[in-house]
């Protein structure tokens, strides 16, 4: 674990430094955390780089964290480090005369910090019985994302090949996965760096997204609120909970300690009286962040991003006298560009996140033209990487991308009354969502930008940065909602409505990927509405305290499942971790194996290539799998075109293991394993044997 601490701190240093390029006037501890994500996106680009020109090897990966590291050559200038040390001054008073408020806002950070770090310990542990996950949900992505990470580290898998589907490129966002493989190539365990990530990128994104809310809402108490929302998100499915646990037969108590089934998710409906209900939206950590780990990346990055964006919108407005002004190099908003070139990683990083952000800036730029300078150094900064990266990804690449559209209404609510599922899904969130935008209308669209930035003048002149935050700050606190906070949720809104009527992958539910961003969008209305509820008298504190207890409850018993350790599967066996080391002891990195299309086949573990694994990953991106499979279970049935086929694919091993035997029988095809004795066998435990074809 201090191998990937150490090497998190590295990332988070260099990316610390560059948030002084960007963001003027933030807290030490934003910084930090704004630090984590900018220095692993950075990294991971240099090193992705690099490992395609000189191959992924300790040397390189070393390179990549040095290249990290020199934003940090900022601090030899004077104005940098003078801001650094306002910074410090600031935090550190702020430590002192500590009073119950304080210690409330720490036990708030150390309640969501210890929450992150026991519930993704259950993301992977490693075991002398073999791997297992505490969630259902990570059943397929674990060895997905494994196979990724082991393809990086021992399978020198640059430029990167889709593990899952041999001669194709790799075109899932796999930036996450490489910071995984750097910690790996210096030592880490895979499920300690796993973690380590895990934690630290979420930890992030509650600060980020805290200071996003803050300055949209200029709430303090909204802020705080809105991480909650989206961490422990889920519908109304706590009403079957107390259902079932008064039915159970081992009581209350027991039961809540042994969750057996999920509540914000289910497969099948479930009934409570004469009425079938179904929950499809989910928890953000259960479904999302800790299966797509590329999200846990990608949103933060992309909530910096916003920050930025609506800065530009709204508080960012020229006076009509500067607009008029023949542009300079001088006058270049070189903040907005650095933003924008850290928002062009996104391809690599979380493609559906650069595809919101694209529909945010599109729909916001026809209703501030006048701010071109800033909108045009963000796109330029945006395509400079995106552009490149988009080429690269969608050269060579097996998917079909005509698949991912069609019209599709409701999403995954499978026939059921649209009003009614989303009402189960989302419980108060949508009617209090409403009431927050109803303050829009209610507010008059009054201007405090040139109030700001006069104190900005003053204090600039007494060379008080810390009071110029703080004074931007107390402005902002006080700012009444306006016409603009209206019109930068409109593409948010767009974000809802669209995956509601046209489905935008092959499976409907992935548009969970951009629905999310509805949620994210909407967070700091719901968040403003208790916010400013919990601010009145006593029983409208109360009111407010329901609804959050309500909007938070089914996400948090789902939450407590997988940290209370209520669910241990197995992934991988023990003879499948050790015939793993096998294969990378005695088979090339580079070598190409027949495995069954599963999940869970041994050479995940290899990060060898394989002809093709499991179906399911395959079909979410649209890949045309179908004929490949037949003639994988051909070369199995060892056939007389078996031969052919092993030589048309240049097959260099093939692997007999249980997931074989059990594929085989799943599909009625027959494995013959008399065909394959006459190969020689060059590893072997338990059930498990691999042949040698070349």
């Amino acid at each position: 674990m201090f191998v990937s601490l150490f090497l998190l701190f590295l990332l988070t240093v260099g990316g610390f430094a560059l948030t002084y390029l960007f963001a003027k006037d933030e807290t030490l501890f934003w910084r930090a955390c704004a630090g984590n994500v900018v220095g692993s996106v950075v990294f991971s680009l240099i090193c992705f780089l690099a490992a395609c020109l000189f191959g992924f090897t300790t040397l390189t990966v070393s390179v990549s964290y040095l290249l990290t590291l020199l934003p940090l050559i900022l601090f030899t200038r004077k104005d940098f480090r003078q801001n650094f040390s306002s910074d410090w001054r600031t935090a550190t008073k702020k430590l002192e005369d500590t009073d119950f408020k304080k210690l409330l806002r720490a036990g708030y950070y150390a309640f969501f910090f210890v929450l992150f770090w026991f519930f993704f310990q259950r993301a992977m542990m490693e075991t002398g019985g073999g791997i297992f996950i505490g969630s259902s949900h990570n059943l397929g992505d674990l060895p997905f994302h494994l196979g990724a990470i082991f393809s990086f580290t021992d399978g020198q898998n640059f430029p990167p090949e889709n593990p899952s589907f041999a001669f194709a490129k790799f075109t899932y966002p796999f930036m996450a996965d490489l910071v995984v493989a750097s910690f790996v190539e210096f030592g880490a365990r895979v499920s300690d760096a796993m973690l380590a990530q895990n934690v630290f990128l979420a930890f992030s994104l509650l600060v980020i997204l805290e200071r996003f809310t803050l300055k949209f809402t200029g709430n303090r108490i909204a802020a705080k609120i809105a991480p909650a929302l989206l961490f422990l998100c889920g519908g109304i499915g706590f009403l079957w909970f107390f259902k079932d646990a008064l039915q159970s037969a081992d009581g209350f108590f027991k039961y809540f300690g042994n969750l057996p089934v999920d509540y914000t998710i289910r497969e099948e409906k479930f009934r409570w009286g004469n009425t079938l209900s179904l929950f499809r939206w989910g928890n953000s950590l259960t479904t999302l962040f800790l299966t797509q780990r590329s999200l846990l990346l990608g949103m933060p990055l992309t909530l910096i991003a916003l920050q930025k964006v609506w800065e530009i919108f709204s508080f960012g407005q020229k006076q009509e006298d500067e607009i008029k002004k023949p542009f300079s190099i001088s006058q270049f908003p070189l903040s907005t560009f650095i933003v924008g070139l850290l928002a062009g990683t996104l391809p690599l990083v979380h493609t559906h996140s650069l595809v919101v952000l694209f529909l945010v800036c599109a729909f916001l730029f026809f209703f501030s033209v006048s701010k071109w300078r800033e909108w045009f150094a963000f796109g330029i900064g945006v395509s400079i990487i995106a552009v490149p990266e988009l080429l690269w990804a969608m050269t060579g690449s097996a998917t079909r991308f005509g698949v991912f559209f069609d019209w599709h209404f409701g999403w995954d609510s499978r026939g059921e009354n649209i009003f009614l599922f989303w009402a189960k899904n989302l419980g108060l969130f949508i009617p209090l969502l409403a009431l927050g935008i109803y303050f829009v209308f209610r507010n008059k669209n009054q201007k405090i930008e040139p109030r700001i930035n006069a104190d900005k003048h003053k204090l600039n002149q007494g060379g008080q940065q810390s009071a110029i935050r703080s004074q931007q700050d107390k402005l902002i606190h006080h700012s009444p909602f306006t016409i603009h906070h209206l019109l930068f949720y409109v593409p948010f809104l767009l974000c809802f409505i669209v995956p509601n009527l046209v489905r935008l992958a092959p499976w409907e539910w992935d548009n969970i990927k951009v629905l999310i961003y509805w949620f994210v969008g909407s967070v700091p209305f719901v968040a403003l509405v208790l916010a400013r509820l919990l601010e009145r008298k006593t029983v409208f504190k109360f009111a407010a305290a329901a609804c959050l207890i309500v909007l938070t409850s089914a996400g948090a018993l789902d939450v407590w499942r997988v940290a209370s350790r209520a669910v241990n599967y197995q992934v991988f066996e023990r003879d499948s971790v050790k015939i793993a080391e096998q294969i990378k002891q005695k088979t090339p990195p580079r070598a190409l194996f027949l495995n069954a299309p599963t999940y869970n086949t041994a050479v995940v573990l290899s990060g060898r290539r394989s002809l093709m694994r499991y179906t399911g990953h395959l079909q979410s991106y649209a890949i045309d799998f179908e004929p490949r499979e037949s003639e994988v279970k051909r070369i199995y049935e060892g056939s007389a075109a078996s031969e052919s086929l092993l030589k048309k694919y240049d097959i260099d091993y093939i692997l007999i293991s249980p997931e074989e035997r059990s594929y085989a029988q799943t599909n009625n095809t027959r494995l013959n394993e008399d065909y394959f004795r006459r190969f020689p066998v060059i590893a072997e435990v338990g059930q498990y044997r691999v042949y040698k074809v070349k």
